[in-house]
């Protein structure tokens, strides 16, 4: 699992995108922690972007 700012350097797609895409329902986390909000994305999620 990669966090947020991990998975925007690996796919070169900044995180402000990535919260966008969340938000609109285009491209989800694997893994939102319900406690602090933070995101974690797979390595499956790398091939699909």
């Amino acid at each position: 699992m990669f966090k947020i700012g991990d998975f925007s350097k690996i796919t070169q797609v900044s995180i402000r995108m990535l919260r966008y895409y969340d938000e609109v329902g285009l491209f989800k986390p694997a893994e939102i922690d319900t406690w602090t909000e933070h995101r974690r994305y797979s390595v499956e999620q790398i091939v699909s972007m």
